[in-house]
């Protein structure tokens, strides 16, 4: 079966414009608890209600549901890691495949120089409340980081872009022609990413 050069173009901007609305609802999501909060302090002023008193116990029950309900949405063959206190390392020989890391408060720390990496695009999520995620590659490999977080801070192989209420996307020069392709797709409220190559 032959694929035609514009059946790739239709795939490649169909992926592209996944990835945008991805981004889009990462924003549209910050936006959202932004304009909650706001309108819970709006009506605590205005009510004389202390919002602490409900906020802190729904948040705790919020984030709970969602720690037993997250592993569920991604599908049996997706792995999950799930830590409520960082650090996750990883160093040494491992297999990295498509994985999702979730934690409160910490920091991940991935170093792939002698991992197996697949051909391919390699996607690791990491999502949490505050932390920082260290990423040492190897020469050779390819790497795009996207960053949703209220603050974020990123830097990939010398270059530094940061971020308030917008996301952050940078993508090393290589990462087209690459053969293996690793994407950090990172989401918390203050995010700290690091990617240098070891």
């Amino acid at each position: 079966m032959e694929i035609a050069a514009t059946d790739l173009g239709y795939v490649l901007i169909r992926v592209q414009r996944e990835e945008e609305k991805m981004r889009n609802y990462g924003v549209m999501f910050m936006g959202i608890v932004l304009v909650l909060a706001g309108l819970l302090f709006l009506v605590s002023n205005l009510l004389d209600v202390d919002v602490g008193l409900f906020c802190w116990p729904t948040a705790l029950i919020l984030l709970g549901i969602w720690m037993l309900l997250r592993p569920r949405l991604l599908g049996p063959d997706a792995a999950h890691r799930m830590r409520v206190f960082g650090p996750i390392r990883r160093d040494g020989a491992w297999q990295v495949t498509d994985e999702e890391i979730s934690l409160f408060v910490g920091d991940v720390n991935l170093d792939i120089t002698q991992a197996e990496i697949p051909l391919g695009e390699t996607t690791v999520r990491v999502s949490g409340f505050v932390g920082s995620v260290r990423l040492l590659v190897p020469e050779g490999v390819g790497v795009s980081v996207s960053s949703g977080a209220f603050v974020s801070d990123v830097r990939l192989l010398g270059r530094r872009s940061d971020g308030f209420l917008a996301p952050v996307s940078l993508t090393s020069e290589s990462y087209e022609a690459a053969e293996r392709k690793v994407r950090l797709e990172t989401a918390f409220f203050v995010a700290d990413v690091r990617v240098r190559q070891g």
